[in-house]
């Protein structure tokens, strides 16, 4: 079966009582979600009693028989390995914060068809009507055999961390939370090719991110794996330091490995001198603490849809401005992470996604700039073909120099 990334029933309820849309005037957003945006549809055909006997009873039986002797033929005679379940508990979705999850269905719809879009990998969306850290593991690892691997979607920060952790430990498929890991592969290649838009090492570079949530925690981990020189964290009570009182375990954690200048206060004390911004936290930066930041900086503006700094006033002091929409250049988009890094792993049936195979994909996606590297393109559009290829072979070819590929 494959999911159907059109909608064959997007007029049939048309007319139908309960059919007007919530809203009083047309509105196309709602036209396009009415029945839903995805389906299944059949890979084989089912024409006769023959075709009949070898889809189903009894043909299927032979094949039951084979997989319960050799479990790993599941990956060959069912869809389990080209299938990534969309998981999601409804408390953090988009900007919107805990909305349930049933209102969360249509972000995961729509992530389920960028997967098959964007990577023609197959998912199925689930939304869980639980918020218990204890309940979500138990139930995503007794759902794991149905699927190649785990994509965990807008589950609010701190239990993202831990549920990703305890999941990677107990499952042997890919477990993959987009909010974390996706943002950085996509801040990472563009933070690259800024650099080596502006001749500068990463090395040389201290970034200040405004966010201590899902986001921001893993950008800031990713940077520091790549080599960056130093990286400040920022939340709503200021720079998170060690000698804060107030830090949850995993704020205690980042204190512990960011922050080598030292530096305590706020959001504008961390910004004076710095050489990136990265926000990914909503709100608005002061234009002076913009102003303060190191000459020719990079503005990476991430909240939707309001920038933390407007590409306006980003532009008087950047050398780079980036943001999360797409009617500005240089949109840090996560479509171009996760459908290649999913179906990277699952093309050599990945145990795991390793930091060297996230790695591998920042690379591969900023090096499909190459010779077109620009102050407004130093990060390639969703629409580009070569993105999804070039991640894909990236991180398989990554996942068997790191001894996670199985095949």
């Amino acid at each position: 079966m494959a999911a159907e990334i059109v909608n064959p029933r997007s007029d049939s309820n048309t007319g139908q009582e309960g059919g007007a849309e919530p809203l009083g005037d047309f509105d196309p957003a709602f036209a396009l979600h009415r029945g839903g945006k995805m389906a299944v549809q059949s890979t084989v055909p089912i024409r006769d009693r023959d075709d009949l006997s070898l889809a189903y009873t009894p043909g299927v039986a032979k094949v039951c028989t084979a997989i319960a002797e050799q479990p790993e033929l599941v990956h060959d005679y069912t869809w389990k390995s080209q299938v990534v379940a969309v998981v999601t508990d409804g408390t953090a979705v988009l900007g919107l914060g805990d909305i349930g999850p049933e209102a969360s269905l249509p972000v995961m719809e729509g992530k389920a068809i960028l997967f098959k879009q964007f990577g023609g990998v197959d998912a199925v969306p689930i939304a869980l009507d639980t918020k218990d850290t204890d309940e979500i593991v138990e139930t995503v690892a007794r759902l794991a055999p149905s699927f190649g691997g785990i994509n965990l979607e807008d589950i609010s920060a701190p239990r993202c961390f831990e549920i990703e952790r305890r999941l990677i430990e107990r499952l042997d498929i890919p477990v993959f939370h987009d909010d974390q890991h996706g943002t950085a592969i996509v801040t990472l290649a563009a933070l690259r090719n800024a650099a080596r838009l502006t001749g500068r090492a990463l090395g040389e570079l201290r970034a200040v991110i405004s966010g201590a949530g899902a986001a921001g925690v893993a950008i800031a981990k990713f940077l520091l794996e790549a080599g960056i020189g130093d990286v400040t964290v920022t939340d709503r009570k200021g720079i998170v330091s060690s000698d804060r009182g107030d830090l949850t375990d995993v704020k205690r954690e980042l204190a512990e490995i960011t922050n080598k200048a030292g530096l305590s206060g706020s959001l504008e004390d961390a910004l004076n001198g710095a050489h990136v911004f990265i926000g990914v936290s909503g709100g608005t930066v002061p234009e002076a603490a913009v102003a303060s930041m190191a000459k020719d900086p990079f503005i990476f503006a991430m909240a939707n849809p309001n920038p933390e700094v407007h590409p306006e006033v980003a532009h008087k002091y950047a050398a780079v401005v980036a943001t999360g929409r797409s009617d500005f250049p240089n949109q840090i988009n996560n479509v171009l992470a996760f459908p290649g890094v999913f179906a990277g792993a699952l093309q050599v049936r990945a145990s795991a996604i390793t930091e060297g195979m996230k790695i591998a994909a920042a690379e591969a996606l900023a090096a499909v700039v190459g010779d077109e590297l620009a102050a407004d393109y130093v990060i390639p559009s969703p629409f580009d073909e070569r993105v999804a290829p070039a991640v894909t072979a990236a991180v398989a070819a990554a996942a068997r120099a790191e001894g996670v590929a199985r095949r």
